[in-house]
This record gives structure tokens, C-alpha cells and sequence, in this order.
């Protein structure tokens, strides 16, 4: 995982982080969340909340899986990330995010800032960097 990208997080409506909200709690039942479960968890129009994850799947923040049995949506890494950063920024304990920092083995570090132009360090933990290579085959 590179560079935290957060250009688009500005353009995200609610609706989008309803969407985002809705997979990740899917999620803790079914590994490939369906649609129509999205739909129902977000309060959506089945119709809009197909776009939104169409739009959503284009900036890789779901991902679109189907098997013989079911077809549906995951969380990405960059997903989670969204998600993390609006509620840090929800009750403005971050309003802007700067330069990566530095990479360990497991957090990556960014300069963040508040809006009294206070910087602060973030670190985002990354489960997956955990994993040895033999074990991300099991």
C-alpha cells in the first residue's frame, strides 16, 4: 500500500458514506456482502444505491467479487481508510492530511492537522502487513 489517497474524500456525499457504512457492517455476517442487503442497511433506493456502489467501486474503495454462489461488495483498505478519516474529521479532530511520514512494519504515518494548524502524527494500522507470506496462502 502506497500513498494515502484522500483527493476524493471531499466530493464523498452522505449518501456515499451511508453506502461505505452499510458494507462494513454487512460485512461482519458475510465475507461478500449482495446488494440488496447494501440497499436495505443504508435506506436506499435499490436503483440509487446501485450507482453509489458503481461509484464507489471506481475509486476502489468497494470491490465487486462473485462466486458460483453470490455476487457482491467488499471493503478495500482505501474503504476503511475513508471511513476512519470521516469520523476523525466529523468531530474536527482533523481537518487536513499531509505527507507520509514514514512506513513501518505494521502502521504507515501521516502528518495531519487540525484547524488550528496544530500537526499531529496519524498512524494507520494495517492488519494485512501482519501476515507472513507463507500465511496469506492459508
Amino acid at each position: 500500500m502506497g500513498k494515502l489517497n484522500v483527493v476524493m474524500l471531499r466530493y464523498l456525499s452522505k449518501e456515499h458514506f451511508r453506502v461505505l457504512t452499510a458494507v462494513e457492517m454487512g460485512m461482519k455476517n458475510h465475507e461478500i456482502v449482495p446488494a440488496s442487503l447494501i440497499a436495505s442497511i443504508a435506506s436506499l433506493k435499490h436503483g440509487g444505491c446501485n450507482k453509489i456502489l458503481r461509484e464507489l467501486g471506481k475509486h476502489r474503495l468497494l470491490a465487486y467479487e462473485r462466486t458460483k454462489t453470490v455476487q457482491g461488495y467488499r471493503l478495500t483498505n482505501a474503504g476503511y481508510d475513508y471511513l476512519a478519516l470521516k469520523t476523525l474529521s466529523s468531530p474536527q479532530v482533523i481537518s487536513s492530511v499531509g505527507n507520509q511520514m514514514g512506513v513501518g512494519k505494521e502502521p504507515d504515518i501521516y502528518i495531519v492537522a487540525n484547524e488550528d494548524e496544530q500537526q499531529f502524527a496519524m498512524k494507520l494500522h494495517r492488519l494485512w502487513k501482519k501476515l507472513s507470506f507463507s500465511q496469506s496462502w492459508k
